[in-house]
């Protein structure tokens, strides 16, 4: 019965006319979403910070899935346009300092590429996956590689072109396993336009076991062994850009999907 009823600022006993009701529940409601509104503002504000920490400083590691709270503000990051709008900034910058470069035209002038999430995109993977919010799962990722259907990103495809175009050798370097990856990933990076690198690598049976770090410090040592400069690497993980033979500059592209040590 409304007679005990204590709504907004009736008091105890005190019957509610309907528009007192009417209004007192209006109150209530412009409250909750209030407190709603605040509670996604902080997680939003956490989310930046969070993101600032795994992207450019580097101090969240290792961690294996994005805070559940974040997925929103993660989602409307990858898919709302923003993601895309950094990367075509980053690759500008990479662009600007390419063009800079006096390159010796002896075919010995080098660039290094990673492939997932750098040339190719996860994007569609990851969405099942809560884009990162659930555990990695390798099953189900090897079984998305077999499909061959990742998208190029096409600002870094049009960095690739440019790269080929100024003379330098451009070598792919990933993780994914050689022996039953191998040509899944041949075919869907050519299929997506990255055609005229000088080598892709793969990782062999030699370097199971190996950190992301160490296995490619390994590869750019044998390129650069090889007699070739290399002016820069690009990647989407900090492992992408740390070790030995970094080149003479990097590049992180933006990933808070995902780590990888």
């Amino acid at each position: 019965m409304l007679d005990k009823l204590v709504i907004g600022d009736l008091k105890p006993y005190a019957r509610a006319s309907p528009e007192s009701s009417s209004s007192s529940s209006s109150s209530l409601s412009c409250k909750a979403s209030s407190a709603a509104d605040n509670t996604n503002t902080n997680n939003y504000s956490y989310c930046l910070g969070w993101r600032l920490a795994v992207e450019v400083a580097n101090t969240v590691r290792p961690w294996r899935t994005v805070p559940i709270e974040f997925f929103p503000d993660i989602e409307t990051y990858m898919t709302g346009g923003q993601y895309y709008k950094d990367l075509e900034l980053i690759v500008d910058q990479i662009l600007s300092y390419v063009n800079d470069i006096v390159l010796h035209y002896d075919g010995m002038d080098a660039w290094v590429l990673d492939v997932d999430d750098t040339c190719i995109s996860n994007i569609r993977y990851y969405k099942g996956r809560r884009y990162g919010c659930d555990p990695f799962d390798s099953t189900t990722f090897k079984a998305w590689i077999l499909k061959g259907e990742c998208p190029a990103i096409p600002a870094v495809l049009g960095l690739f072109n440019n790269l080929l175009a100024r003379g330098l050798k451009v070598f792919l370097l990933t993780g994914r396993d050689q022996e039953t990856l191998g040509k899944a990933t041949t075919d869907n990076l050519h299929n997506q336009g990255f055609i005229g690198y000088e080598r892709l690598t793969l990782r062999s049976s030699a370097y199971k076991g190996q950190s992301a770090v160490r296995y490619k410090s390994e590869i750019r040592k044998q390129i650069e062994e090889e007699g070739y400069r290399m002016w820069g690497n690009v990647g989407d993980q900090w492992s992408d850009l740390q070790g030995e033979r970094l080149g003479k500059r990097t590049f992180k592209l933006p990933n808070p999907m995902y780590f990888i040590s």
